[in-house]
């Protein structure tokens, strides 16, 4: 379509900035329309951040074309409405819009009639239709920056998207997926990339492998299958030769329960009489049964009178026993209670001697402490007398020894003056 040239979509940023975020700084909303799987894997898109500027810029001038192509593709609609339109787009927007009608009608008029093609020259013709395109596309440019440029009024027009056409919103979904396949790509490092193509290929392997195998279970399966068919008709062979036998059985049947019902028959008139001749004896037996126990009735009679006797005896034996087992119950459950009772009462006094052999042992447990503690207080006291004693011993030992030898250096310094004095006397 004329209306669509690159060059009428080429806007700068401030223009669509107030139309709509960028998709790296929150969600994108594409049309009401679009799919829920690319709503999705939009909204995956949206998680991710670009690692450069000029990332960042592709994806702008991406949103920015996306929202001139929603808007281009309204201004037929719009147009069709002007009337309805005419109080929110206001006098500049609609003279621009009426200007784009008019050069859309010459265009479609230049294009559409054949006559005058082959009146005019097809140099003439050609740079009228290029100078037609050029006007038409600036007008285009006009109409959408007066249009984002107002952010109320892009608001309102979003809510006619239903009036879009078919190729318009084949076309406006279309370049959707191409935004995000190249957004994806932008932000697929090139690691993941390989990751992904390396994926691929394993599953084209694996889809390769698994059509071989396919193709070879479908060979089997028809390997199989004819084999089915070779054992189905065997068997339904195998059941008509069945069903002929069936037949022939049954007529031998009927020739043999003839026969059997014919020797049944014979064999019942035997059988009729024998039963009769036995039943005459079992009367016969029965005669002299009866006769029996007519003579056994009184003699059994006497003989329970017998054992009812015996019966009374034994039975009142048996509560005479009874009484008497009551009488030594209660007996033995008085004494039982007299025992239980003194035996509560010891075993009370038991707990209080075994209280008062805890106290009394741990007062005999600290005596004896006390005792033991003395006792190595006097065993110290002991050793350090024995071992003064001892000491007084050997000093006083030491101090006659010393006087001992004083003595008698003394004495022997003594003899020794006395003997040196007479030498002298003698001398003299």
């Amino acid at each position: 379509m004329a209306t669509e040239d690159p060059a009428a979509l080429q806007v700068s940023s401030q223009d669509v900035e107030q139309m709509k975020k960028p998709l790296v700084k929150g969600m994108a909303t594409p049309e009401k329309e679009t799919a829920v799987s690319d709503d999705t894997k939009m909204l995956d898109l949206c998680r991710l951040q670009p690692d450069s500027i000029e990332t960042d810029k592709i994806i702008t001038v991406l949103d920015e074309t996306m929202a001139r192509l929603e808007m281009s593709s309204l201004i037929p609609h719009i147009i069709g409405s002007l009337d309805r339109f005419a109080d929110m787009l206001g006098p500049e927007i609609t003279n621009c819009l009426i200007q784009y009608q008019k050069l859309s009608i010459e265009m479609e008029h230049l294009l559409g009639s054949p006559e005058e093609e082959a009146s005019m020259g097809s140099e003439v013709q050609q740079g009228w239709l290029c100078q037609l395109e050029e006007c038409l596309s600036r007008s285009v440019r006009d109409v959408l920056r007066l249009i984002l440029a107002n952010p109320s009024l892009c608001q309102a027009l979003k809510q006619e998207t239903w009036a879009r056409k078919l190729p318009a919103e084949g076309f406006l979904k279309g370049f959707g997926e191409f935004r995000n396949f190249m957004i994806e790509r932008l932000l697929t490092h090139p690691v993941e990339e390989e990751e992904k193509i390396q994926l691929m290929e394993d599953i084209s392997l694996q889809i390769k492998e698994s059509t071989e195998a396919i193709t070879a279970l479908q060979a089997d399966l028809a390997a199989v299958s004819q084999a089915g068919e070779k054992e189905i008709h065997k068997k339904d062979q195998e059941i008509e030769d069945l069903k002929t036998s069936m037949q022939d059985l049954a007529k031998d049947s009927k020739a043999g329960i003839q026969q059997i019902k014919q020797e049944g028959d014979k064999q019942h008139e035997n059988e009729l009489q024998s039963s009769q001749a036995k039943c005459a004896r079992l009367q016969e037996d029965i005669e002299q049964l009866r006769a029996q126990l007519s003579a056994f009735i009184p003699e059994h009679r006497a003989s329970e009178l017998d054992l009812k006797q015996r019966k009374h005896r034994v039975e009142m034996e048996i509560m005479n026993w009874m009484q008497k087992y009551k009488t030594d119950m209660a007996e033995k459950q008085a004494e039982y209670e007299e025992v239980a009772a003194a035996y509560s009462e010891e075993k009370g006094q038991l707990s209080l001697l075994m209280e008062k052999r805890v106290v009394l042992f741990q007062e005999y447990s600290q005596i004896e402490e006390e005792r033991r503690l003395q006792q190595e207080k006097e065993d110290e006291a002991l050793e350090e007398l024995n071992t003064k004693t001892l000491a007084a011993t050997c000093i006083q030992a030491f101090w006659r020894g010393y006087l001992v030898r004083s003595l008698f250096s003394f004495k022997k310094k003594t003899k020794k003056g006395k003997g040196k004095g007479k030498g002298k006397k003698a001398e003299k």
